[in-house]
């Protein structure tokens, strides 16, 4: 009886997380027929501003936290975390949904890398090995011989290391800060990325097409009805999907939450495969693979190591 309560707990963590990565790996896949009506800017911006007026009122009637304990901790993860989706949902724009999805899930690799670089933490021999094995995975995936290989080729990956910083960050100077203020301030992130790029383009005084300036480079255009599914699928989907990740770790270990958020992997491809015939190839595929099963070892070694550098 005793174990039956944190094996209950630990299951029901598993089908959150697994839950809510399922769903966004599945929103996630109509962003490149939007990126076709509107930017990226544009995106963030409306689908930041509809998610926090829904949240804020919601989070003030449940009395949920949302004030920060330091602002400035709140503010610096939010620029890390933000730049790392606005990377992200930009290159999702143009490259397979599979290929940025790992490139993205490169980040416990980052937060390895840069916890032993600039922290000095010590990593053992396994964790040292999935580095190797996750490093191979993205020379699999970007093949640097390949004629095709462009500088968009590298923003996922850059969206992975964002997302490290950002993840250290909620370790070391915002862990007193509350779930809710964290992603008040996520989502503020992102709809300050998306007014200052459309002031931008606004200040430019040219007219911008997203079919021929692409994601990146589109200032604000009308919404059509795709544009406008798209962003509320979005805005209701990620709250839904980011809420049930959430309640994941708050009902078990942070280290055993994190393997299932690699169902995000399995969820993004299959959706990509049903909705667009869209299969990487062989040598994609193998890339994938390593760098899930070099994610999921660091996961997997990160808390027996945190204990026995504690000790």
């Amino acid at each position: 009886m005793s174990q039956a309560g944190p094996t209950n707990a630990t299951f029901h963590a598993a089908l959150f997380a697994m839950g809510g990565m399922g769903l966004l790996g599945f929103i996630d896949n109509f962003v490149a027929r939007m990126a076709q009506d509107i930017g990226v800017w544009q995106f963030h911006g409306v689908r930041s501003a509809i998610v926090l007026a829904a949240f804020v009122p919601l989070a003030v009637w449940m009395g949920w936290k949302i004030r920060p304990v330091r602002a400035w901790a709140i503010g610096l993860r939010s620029f890390l975390t933000s730049t790392a989706m606005i990377l992200y949902f930009g290159a999702l724009a143009s490259l397979p949904i599979a290929e940025v999805a790992a490139g993205l899930f490169t980040s416990p690799i980052w937060v390895l890398v840069l916890s032993w670089g600039l922290l000095r933490h010590r990593i053992g021999p396994v964790r040292i090995l999935a580095v190797a094995i996750g490093f191979g995975g993205v020379l699999m995936i970007l093949r640097p011989e390949a004629a095709g290989m462009s500088w968009m080729s590298f923003v996922p990956l850059v969206a992975g290391l964002f997302w490290a910083c950002g993840a250290i960050a909620t370790r070391t100077i915002c862990a007193e800060e509350g779930a809710s203020a964290l992603l008040v301030g996520f989502f503020a992130g992102l709809g300050t990325w998306g007014a200052l790029g459309l002031a931008y383009f606004a200040a430019m005084g040219v007219e911008t097409d997203p079919l021929r300036d692409g994601f990146f480079g589109t200032g604000w255009q009308p919404f059509t009805a795709v544009a406008w599914a798209v962003l509320l699928g979005q805005a209701v989907i990620s709250l839904i999907g980011v809420g049930m990740l959430t309640r994941a770790y708050q009902l078990a270990d942070a280290s055993h939450v994190a393997v299932f958020e690699y169902a995000f992997l399995v969820s993004a491809g299959f959706w990509a495969y049903v909705l667009y015939a869209q299969i990487p190839d062989p040598m994609a595929l193998v890339g994938i693979a390593l760098i899930a099963v070099a994610g999921m070892l660091i996961v997997l070694r990160s808390a027996p190591a945190a204990v026995a550098d504690s000790t």
